[in-house]
């Protein structure tokens, strides 16, 4: 199931940067030929005359890279959590086709408790939800190593359960590590015969690894959100047609002790939609879309959204419903 409420936190808004820190594969692609030959041009008398030199081929090899970037920033959970996620990008930095190890490791120095590995602890984001989904397939060593293409990702979801002696303010460290498979070791290391084709492998600047840490922070309040949406076509039909009109309702609710303050609900209008002026509500109130008094705005900056400013929220303040509509373009 999708946890929205990912996207709201007691600070303020969670979003996945999917697109942020992208590496770049390294030059020319593993086992490109690069093929030269020399020609000299001279003249005997009046006659020109031309001589070429021997061919030369220089096959390019393998660079062995990766970069592994965390996706979520800190995820709050509450004692006792299960099936709690973080979720990374696995990036072949490299000029070449690679597998690449996974592992994950919640034993880290710093931090104020350890997360429980859960039983699959890692998954492919299958789905690309950007959370724990049933459709997303579990990682096993050795028998599903993502290979992937030069500059080619993969997201991947780290699963802990929370210990249920923890307390408020307590931060839980997890990381993720990938490896390629072919080999790592010091930057400029080389495996003969290992690469495309062939060709020498060479460990690049990551050293043929990459690892990236994510913490989670224990609160005694969560928000969770619902969403759902409706079609109502011009036709008087639900038909998802263009002219369309989709009417969105999400509704968030807090669970627990203690106060979620400077809760922000952010919700981007979907590509190839249109917002409907005036129809954000809060609580069948309704909202203005522009920046003034009440607590809702429509922007269009960076990108097109609609915001409402939820204040602090604690278990009293029951149900917050939010309701704005697009139409299909």
């Amino acid at each position: 199931m999708v946890h929205f409420s990912r996207l709201l936190a007691v600070a303020g808004v969670f979003s996945l940067a999917l697109a942020s820190n992208q590496a770049h594969a390294v030059g020319a692609p593993a086992g490109t030929n690069i093929d030269n030959t020399a020609v000299v041009t001279y003249s005997v008398g009046t006659v020109t005359a031309t001589t070429t030199s021997n061919p030369t081929t220089v096959t390019v090899a393998e660079i062995l890279d990766v970069v592994v970037t965390l996706q979520t920033p800190n995820v709050p959970v509450v004692p006792g959590a299960t099936q709690q996620e973080m979720l990374y990008r696995v990036t072949n930095a490299g000029n070449g086709p690679e597998a690449f190890l996974l592992t994950m490791t919640s034993a880290i120095g710093g931090d104020d408790f350890d997360p429980t590995a859960a039983a699959p602890s890692i998954y492919f984001d299958t789905d690309a939800s950007g959370d724990l989904s049933p459709g997303d397939v579990p990682y096993v060593a050795g028998s599903n190593d993502p290979l992937l293409n030069a500059d080619a990702f993969v997201g991947v979801l780290v699963v802990n359960d929370i210990p249920t002696s923890v307390g408020d303010g307590d931060r839980g460290r997890s990381s993720l590590t990938a490896a390629a498979r072919t080999g790592t070791g010091t930057a400029g290391f080389e495996y003969a015969g290992a690469g495309v084709g062939g060709t020498v492998a060479v460990v690049g600047t990551t050293e043929g690894d990459g690892v990236a840490t994510g913490e989670y922070l224990v609160s005694g309040i969560s928000l969770d959100a619902a969403k759902s949406a409706t079609v109502a076509d011009q036709f008087g039909g639900t038909r998802p047609i263009p002219g369309a009109r989709i009417n969105y309702s999400i509704v968030v609710t807090a669970t627990g002790s203690g106060s979620a303050i400077s809760t922000l609900f952010s919700d981007a209008i979907p590509a190839n939609t249109t917002y409907v002026p005036g129809t954000l509500t809060l609580n069948s109130v309704s909202l203005s879309d522009g920046t003034d008094a009440d607590a809702g705005e429509f922007t269009t900056t960076p990108s097109a959204r609609v915001r409402v400013q939820l204040g602090t929220l604690t278990t009293a303040s029951g149900p917050q419903t939010i309701q704005f509509a697009v139409t299909i373009n």
